[in-house]
């Protein structure tokens, strides 16, 4: 600890040091509008000061600290809670978002999402400009405080041991004065005494003379020690210390400043995003306007539209005549008949009649025949275009090896032309099948659409001889068909289901070989599998791999011959190796 007012706690040494006590309050007078050389005696204050300006630029550096964390935090849950929200890709929840205000809220929240990365900009911005700047300041900060203070107390030990040297002299000039007295007084004393020798007198005369030099000497260092410590001490009250005690000052200051200016910074960080959360709630508000609820009902006409004619007037049916009973004409039993239902051949899916026939469940057949005539038609279109897509992306990788090839023919040292050959093999195979495929289906599209005859003119002589052959047993079973809500079903006797042999149309394609088995899994979870192409699987079940997940998240596995389908790539854990029989009985073994 220093002792700044050393020179005031002395007033045995006032004579010595020229009044300090005046001359600090004439340097304080001088000097009021320096502000801190005032305070030369408050050295300690001033350091707790300073050090306290530190701990708040820190407490400050850490608010803000804190700050950037709630804002990522909350740009975070504002993006989890969008992609929540978003529509699952090749869903029936992505259907839904046609509608205007379904559009409406998927572009809320899009905006949400752009309105929470404002926030991550928010947090970035504060953390360069202000935490990132502050700390480096903080640093240099601590340095040059402590380098002020460290030239503050080496000033005052220089100052204090100047003192120390000024007191020492006065001491030995004190002592050699009282050595000369004494020594003056027992040369007189020997000269009076008539029984001294004069070899005694001349002796302690010397001696004398001897201490009163030695007084003279040290009268003189003193002097000059006392000239040097007042040149020293003026130094250091109107030079040394108000030069420190300015720098701490400006040290302060521009601390003070430093805080000011990145509070403001602070503001101005929020304020410059605040144009851009302006925009996405425009757009908001943009999205929210555009709702059409003409437009929406119009849509759901065009979703849900059959196709089929409503049935015309049941005919009275006279029982009093003696006659067997007839079928009217508009009757609604009748109207299956007459083209408005078309019976699926070689299977057992019933179409679907409006408005009395109640849903099937289960997959639909893969003609979607149980579907209403306008219904089927979208469906099949949807199909197509899939369809000519995935042609499309196998033609694009086809043509890429194909120029990739040619480069190796011209540069064989940048690759075996060869090694593409079995590649594009492949990916001839898998054109020419998705074509077959497209045919069928433009072959049911253009069935539903009137551009060809229905099936062949075979399953047209099998079907009126069918219905001519079940007229009379449409008849009898209508009231079996009725259920107790008084609506029909479509569904009839197991006798009364006539068999058709399918045509060549419907097994144009059936001959498709089976994917290859690469590997087998084992399901770690049960899955569900309600939505068209996936399997239900049970925990713990060991199953086949037959295309491994591609991206998207789905492996698609296979159970036997007839059963295979996609599952979760999470609820599986899959084994590929050549061996895959092999690995697949070793692991059931296990399971077992």
């Amino acid at each position: 600890m220093l002792s700044m007012e050393l020179a005031f706690s002395r007033p045995d040494k006032v004579r010595l040091l020229k009044q300090p006590g005046r001359l600090i309050h004439s340097i304080a007078g001088q000097s009021e509008s320096a502000a801190w050389n005032s305070l030369q005696d408050q050295f300690d204050n001033l350091e707790k000061h300073t050090q306290w300006g530190i701990d708040v630029l820190e407490k400050y550096i850490k608010f803000v600290k804190e700050r950037t964390e709630i804002e990522l935090s909350y740009a975070k849950q504002l993006r989890n809670l969008s992609k929540k929200y978003q529509p699952k890709k090749n869903s029936k929840e992505e259907e839904e978002y046609r509608y205007t205000s379904t559009r409406a809220f998927l572009a809320t929240l899009n905006e949400m999402n752009d309105y929470a990365g404002q926030h991550e900009v928010i947090s970035e911005n504060m953390t360069s400009l202000i935490i990132g700047e502050l700390t480096r300041y903080v640093q240099e900060l601590k340095q040059e405080r402590k380098s002020h203070f460290h030239d503050g107390r080496k000033a005052q030990q220089h100052i204090e041991t100047c003192w120390k040297q000024l007191e020492a002299s006065k001491r030995r000039f004190e002592r050699d004065c009282k050595e000369a007295d004494r020594a003056q007084q027992y040369f007189e004393k020997m000269d009076a005494d008539i029984n001294v020798t004069k070899a005694d007198v001349e002796k302690a005369r010397q001696q004398a003379q001897l201490r009163h030099q030695m007084a003279e000497d040290s009268k003189a260092e003193y002097s000059s020690t006392l000239q040097k410590f007042n040149s020293e001490q003026h130094d250091h009250y109107y030079t040394h210390i108000p030069n420190i005690f300015q720098k701490i000052q400006e040290m302060e200051e521009r601390r003070i400043v430093r805080i000011g200016e990145s509070m403001k910074t602070f503001a101005d960080v929020d304020r410059q995003v605040i144009p851009i959360i302006g925009k996405c709630l425009d757009e908001i508000t943009k999205a929210a306007e555009s709702v059409d609820h003409k437009n929406d009902s119009q849509m759901v006409i065009e979703a849900f539209k059959s196709g089929f004619e409503p049935p015309g007037d049941v005919d009275f049916e006279d029982f009093t005549q003696p006659m067997k009973r007839t079928i009217s004409e508009s009757s609604l039993s009748n109207s299956r008949g007459d083209g408005k239902y078309e019976p699926k051949f070689g299977g057992k899916s019933k179409g679907k009649l409006w408005p009395f026939i109640k849903k099937n469940k289960g997959a639909g057949p893969e003609d979607f025949s149980n579907l209403p005539p306008e219904q089927r038609r979208k469906k099949l279109q949807q199909k197509v275009d899939e369809l000519n897509k995935d042609i499309q992306k196998e033609m694009d990788q086809r043509d890429a090896l194909t120029k990739m090839k040619d480069v190796y023919i011209k540069n064989p040292q940048m690759g075996d032309a060869a090694s593409v050959d079995h590649r594009l093999s492949e990916l001839e195979q898998n054109i020419e099948k998705l074509r077959l495929e497209v045919q069928k289906f433009e072959g049911w599209l253009a069935e539903v659409e009137g551009r060809l005859p229905s099936r062949t003119e075979q399953a047209r002589r099998q079907s009126g001889l069918y219905e001519a052959q079940n007229t009379s047993a449409v008849n009898s079973c209508a009231q079996d068909r009725e259920s107790p809500d008084g609506s029909y079903t479509e569904e009839q006797s197991q006798e009364t289901e006539m068999k058709v042999p399918a045509t060549d149309f419907d097994d144009e394609f059936d001959d498709e070989e089976p994917l290859p088995t690469i590997g087998t899994c084992k399901a770690l979870y049960t899955f569900e599998g309600q939505n068209e192409g996936t399997i239900s699987v049970a925990e713990g079940e060991m199953l086949y791999v037959i295309e491994e997940d591609k991206g998207d998240g789905w492996t698609r596995i296979r159970r036997n011959e007839d059963e295979e389908g996609y599952v979760p790539t999470s609820y599986v854990e899959v084994y590929l190796d050549k061996n895959a029989k092999d690995v697949y009985k070793s692991l059931q073994k296990i399971s077992e």
